[in-house]
C-alpha cells in the first residue's frame, strides 16, 4: 500500500520501537511538526549519505521509519524539542520537495520484524547494550524498561546506534529476518573487541 509522507533527514537512524529526541528550528520542520500533530500528515525519519553532495538525488537513503510524536516541549534555548518513537519502516519510491524545501515522498509500507526470542548466542549484545544504557542517562531515559530478550528490538537498538556506514546499517536493516542482523552485529562485536 502506498502513501504519502514528509521526510525528516537526518544522520541519525530510527527503526520501529526506536526513540529520539529531536530539536526542531527550520521552518520546514516547524510546520512538519504541526502538520503531524494536526493529523494532516505524518512524517519519517529518512537517513541521510554523507558521502554524496546535497543536491545528489541519493542524498536520502531509500529506507525510512516512520514515526509519532511522543512528546515535546520548550527548550531551553527557546526551540522546539519533541520525542519520536518509531512506528513503521517505510521505502521510499518517489521523492519531491514542496516550496519551502520540505522533502516529500510517496512510500510503500514494509513489514516490520516479529518479537522473536533472543538465543543464548547473543547475550554479550545484550549485556553491553545495558551497559551503554547505564553508561548514557539520556538514552536510558528513552528505554526505561529495556526489551534485550525480544532479538527485533535489540538488533533495531544497535543498529541505531553501531557508527557504521549509512549503506551498512540501510542493508542491515532491510533484512526480513532480525537473526541475520543479529549475527552481523555479534561477528562485529567478536573482531573489534
Amino acid at each position: 500500500m502506498s502513501k504519502q509522507l514528509a521526510l525528516f533527514p537526518l544522520s541519525s537512524f530510527i527503526l520501529p520501537d526506536g526513540k529520539m529526541r529531536l530539536r526542531v528550528f527550520e521552518k520546514r520542520y516547524i510546520r512538519l511538526v504541526k502538520e503531524a500533530g494536526l493529523g494532516k500528515r505524518s512524517f519519517a525519519m529518512a537517513l541521510l549519505n554523507p558521502f554524496v553532495s546535497q543536491q545528489h538525488r541519493d542524498r536520502i537513503l531509500p529506507l525510512a521509519t516512520e514515526v509519532v510524536i511522543e512528546d515535546f516541549e520548550q527548550l531551553p534555548d527557546g526551540l522546539l524539542g519533541i520525542t519520536v518513537r518509531g512506528v513503521k519502516r517505510v521505502e521510499i519510491n518517489k521523492r519531491w520537495q514542496e516550496e519551502d524545501g520540505l522533502n516529500v515522498a510517496e512510500v510503500a509500507e514494509l513489514t516490520n520484524w516479529p518479537a522473536i526470542m533472543r538465543c543464548q548466542r547473543y547475550t554479550d549484545l545484550a549485556d553491553s547494550l545495558l551497559h551503554l544504557l547505564a553508561e548514557y542517562p539520556q538514552l536510558q531515559q528513552l528505554y526505561p524498561e529495556p526489551e534485550i530478550d525480544n532479538a527485533s528490538w535489540l538488533a533495531a537498538r544497535w543498529l541505531e546506534l553501531m557508527p557504521m556506514q549509512p549503506g551498512l546499517k540501510q542493508k542491515l536493516s532491510a533484512e526480513h529476518d532480525p537473526m541475520i542482523c543479529l549475527e552481523s552485529l555479534q561477528n562485529w562485536l567478536e573482531h573489534n573487541s
